[in-house]
């Protein structure tokens, strides 16, 4: 959860950066100021269609030491490398893709980790207290493990709801998919419906 929220943030971040930068290269390049009459402030980084980035001095400003592209490259590099290994990183939700199930036969069987998330979504809806459900099998540590998100009723006790589920709806998955164990995390909602007039 931490992971996940450090990562929104830096996401987050790392957006406005990325506008912020696109507003000044748009502004100055556009020169929205001579045409909208306003001024920029005097640190603005563009402040016509004539700026550039870099100037001339800037450009060559290192080019004659012989250091100057060995270590502009490897930092392009390893920025490049982290780009990729972050957005492959984000891509990985951690699901369970597949579950190979002991048939004592020596073969086995696979299963889907989406066909046991529909089961587990299907029983949890129809169980009694329950009026929506949503379920995501996740891999830790090579093991199986369920996370259930339930909208209860209004007459439901949140404690014999999940008293229930791990009886019933998580036993039988784990007898289905031949599990030792499925540790679950569930997350309850209240769901509130809305008054209506009575006449």
């Amino acid at each position: 959860m931490r992971r996940a929220t450090a990562n929104r943030i830096l996401l987050g971040l790392v957006g406005l950066l990325l506008l912020a930068l696109g507003l000044a290269v748009l502004i100055g390049s556009s020169d929205l100021q001579t045409h909208w009459d306003f001024r920029l402030p005097p640190a603005w980084p563009f402040s016509g269609p004539k700026d550039v980035l870099l100037t001339n001095h800037d450009r060559t400003l290192y080019t004659s030491d012989d250091w100057w592209w060995p270590v502009g490259i490897a930092f392009l590099s390893v920025m490049l490398l982290a780009s990729l290994i972050w957005l492959l990183a984000q891509l990985r939700t951690g699901r369970l893709r597949q579950l190979r199930i002991d048939t004592e036969d020596e073969q086995g069987a696979l299963i889907r980790g989406q066909a046991l998330e529909r089961v587990l979504t299907d029983e949890a809806e129809a169980y009694d207290g329950v009026e929506w459900a949503g379920a995501t099998i996740l891999e830790r540590d090579g093991a199986p493990r369920a996370r259930l998100v339930l909208g209860l009723a209004p007459h439901a006790t949140p404690r014999d709801v999940v008293a229930g589920l791990d009886d019933e709806v998580l036993a039988n998955a784990r007898t289905s998919a031949a599990l030792r164990e499925l540790p679950a995390e569930v997350r309850l909602r209240a769901v509130r419906h809305r008054a209506r007039r009575v006449s």
